[in-house]
């Protein structure tokens, strides 16, 4: 191979032009640090959405968030209330790349009416939000089982499923965490959608398991947790090592969108939004 002491415009370009194929470091050293869009888990203004869901929408909005993610009872929605969603979102400027799901959404008998709706709502992943009672590993199998055959399904409609961890993933079910199965035996196109709060209750370490499954994570639930206040402590105010983080994820993870998430606090949901949202800009920035 020919070395020079410079290199030429055309050359430069070239392996600028290249640069998908690098290391997520060195990407950044050539372009700049990538914009990750900041948006809201809807359950965190889960009463005023009840009330009042294009209201709470235009607000959150409002407040400066670029995306949303719907929880489950939107599965209720029909497909023409669900584009009127998206003529909403359009007009805001909001995006909603994924929604939370029941087991329903990735079943033959569901799955049809998940792809209308997220079709509609121009979603990217639709993520399994809890697996039901899993009593074994053979249970947790099963999932994985369950996730891969909707994915192949989804792939063809130009989604992909994903799966959202809780508490009971980082338990040890007989010697194993079923995370770490689910992890192990699903296609890696299946998004892992990290909740922060929920690794730090159990004792494990975000970190550790971002850099550990490397293209996976891409979308993050940003929720806090503390010994004192649980999960009711605001973004940032907790014990998650939100830099290290976050570094991780931009680095390791292909992280796409993050996603604020807030089971409750002292103040009233919109606040509690708009502090959290407030921090992650000190914090991330």
């Amino acid at each position: 191979m020919e070395k020079h002491d410079n290199v030429s415009r055309r050359s430069f370009l070239s392996f600028f032009a290249a640069a998908p194929l690098l290391g997520a470091m060195a990407r950044k050293k050539l372009a700049g640090k990538k914009h990750i869009p900041i948006g809201l888990e809807l359950y965190s203004v889960r009463d005023d959405l009840k009330k009042d869901l294009m209201g709470t929408v235009r607000g959150v909005a409002k407040l400066g968030y670029e995306c949303v993610e719907f929880y489950s009872p939107y599965y209720e929605w029909t497909l023409d209330y669900a584009k009127d969603v998206r003529k909403e979102l359009d007009e805001l400027g909001v995006h909603c790349y994924s929604t939370h799901n029941s087991t329903q959404s990735f079943l033959p008998d569901g799955i049809n009416k998940a792809i209308e709706l997220n079709q509609a709502l121009g979603a990217r992943y639709i993520v399994l939000a809890h697996p039901g009672d899993v009593k074994d590993i053979d249970g947790w199998k099963r999932v994985a089982e369950t996730l891969n055959k909707a994915n192949t399904t989804l792939v063809s409609h130009g989604l992909h499923a994903g799966y959202h961890n809780h508490e009971l993933e980082w338990k040890l079910v007989d010697g194993q965490k079923p995370i770490e199965l689910l992890a192990a035996n699903t296609d890696k196109s299946i998004m892992l959608q990290l909740d922060v709060g929920t690794c730090l209750a159990t004792g494990n370490d975000p970190v550790a398991w971002v850099e550990k499954n490397p293209g996976r994570i891409r979308s993050m639930h940003c929720k806090d947790w503390s010994p004192e206040k649980g999960f009711r402590v605001l973004f940032g105010q907790g014990v998650a090592p939100w830099k290290k983080l976050f570094a991780a994820a931009e680095s390791e993870a292909g992280i796409e969108y993050y996603l604020i998430e807030q089971e409750g606090s002292e103040y009233s949901e919109m606040e509690t939004a708009e502090r959290c949202l407030a921090t992650y800009r000190k914090v991330h920035d």
